[in-house]
């Protein structure tokens, strides 16, 4: 693989990434599952936990499992520490991301407070290029550890 080969693609895995942050934040599941290949895998995992506690195979319940994000204000994922070791039409990569999501809890006398339920995740994914450039063949979905903290909104 030329440099050139390898930046293009390298530039085109991290355009993925970042572009099914923005399709999840944007309420868009179709959008997201669609950077999926057709028989994609997301798999939700633990720290530390060798099966999965949640698992979609398929665009469509993809879509569907991130159709319940709606039960948040919003979400906002900040991704960094992207890397990949791409061979040919196959890569891998792991992403770090700070995955928000905004939500009520409960207050003194019938209130509701604002709350920002973090989560720091690993993505573990597997890539593959198709016709239409690179999608996402497997994502597991690591919750490092979470924090539930209250924020103002204004």
């Amino acid at each position: 693989m030329s440099d050139l080969q390898f930046l293009l693609d390298r530039l085109a895995l991290q355009d993925l990434v970042a572009a099914y942050a923005s399709c999840v934040d944007s309420d868009d599941p179709a959008s997201a599952a669609a950077l999926f290949t057709p028989e994609g895998e997301l798999r939700i995992f633990e720290r530390g936990a060798e099966a999965p506690v949640r698992e979609r195979v398929g665009q469509e319940a993809i879509a569907s499992a991130m159709a319940g994000l709606d039960r948040y204000h919003t979400t906002l994922h900040v991704v960094g520490n992207h890397t990949v070791a791409i061979e040919g039409d196959h890569a891998e990569g792991v992403t770090y991301c700070l995955a928000h999501h905004i939500h009520d809890v409960d207050g003194p006398e019938g209130t509701t407070l604002p709350y920002d339920y973090v989560m720091h995740i690993r993505y573990l994914d597997r890539f593959v290029r198709a016709l239409d450039g690179w999608r996402i063949a497997r994502r597991h979905l690591v919750v490092e550890f979470t924090e539930d903290r209250p924020i103002s909104v204004s």
